[in-house]
């Protein structure tokens, strides 16, 4: 591959990482075409992205975060999956899919620049979408103040700071609306990064290879 072209293929890699608010690493060997196409459909529709990028290119653009990374996240035919908002959901889409198909294999994730394993990834997927944990923070309001301490370790840091609030109101005696619970969004895990704007449509479906390459696959749009 042309060099230029490699840089800028390593130019698109670090705008889609820089956007996203983690990364998930998946074996993609045995998919067929239309497999990886409906998976595509399906990660965009959550807010995510999957590109096959050959491992050296996406080190690269990944800077001093690949450091992180276990070898085995980034090595052999790799596809890519940015993930841009709904970080449970997307996870969800992926686990799902390895599930029902047998051929993909997810191999970890990067979430603010922490390595995580495909169980965590696994248990990131288990999460509540972001309008049912808001819900949930809310109900908490109402709750005895014996019971806050259970609901809080069950969610994330965000509403760990609006709970902390709540109980103080209580303590003073004050009264809680409901319009004082922020309404920012919350982040999917402690360790993500705030997520940014949706994945833009780059990489034509057709173009996804037939068959996995052998040792490293090369990105999407690229010759072989």
């Amino acid at each position: 591959m042309p060099t230029a072209q490699k840089a800028q293929t390593i130019e698109q890699a670090k705008e889609w990482y820089t956007k996203a608010s983690g990364v998930v690493f998946t074996d993609y060997r045995g998919l067929k075409v239309k497999e990886l196409q409906a998976l595509r459909r399906d990660l965009r529709k959550k807010g995510a992205e999957i590109h096959v990028l050959k491992n050296t290119l996406f080190r690269i653009a990944a800077g001093d975060a690949a450091n992180n990374l276990p070898d085995e996240f980034h090595n052999g035919p790799t596809a890519v999956a940015f993930i841009f908002e709904n970080e449970p959901d997307c996870a969800k889409v992926l686990v799902d899919f390895a599930v029902s198909s047998k051929r993909l294999v997810v191999k970890g994730g990067l979430f603010g620049g922490k390595a995580m394993s495909a169980k965590e990834v696994e248990q990131l997927s288990k999460l509540p979408p972001r309008d049912v944990l808001i819900a949930q923070v809310i109900g908490a309001v109402a709750a005895p103040l014996s019971n806050l301490v259970g609901v809080v370790e069950a969610l994330y840091a965000d509403p760990i700071r609006v709970i902390g609030a709540v109980a103080d109101k209580v303590a003073e005696g004050s009264p809680l609306p409901v319009a004082e619970a922020p309404a920012a969004e919350t982040p999917a895990v402690e360790a993500a990064a705030e997520p940014e704007a949706p994945a833009a449509d780059v990489t034509p479906e057709a173009e996804a290879p037939a068959e996995a390459p052998t040792e490293e696959s090369t990105p999407e749009g690229e010759a072989s």
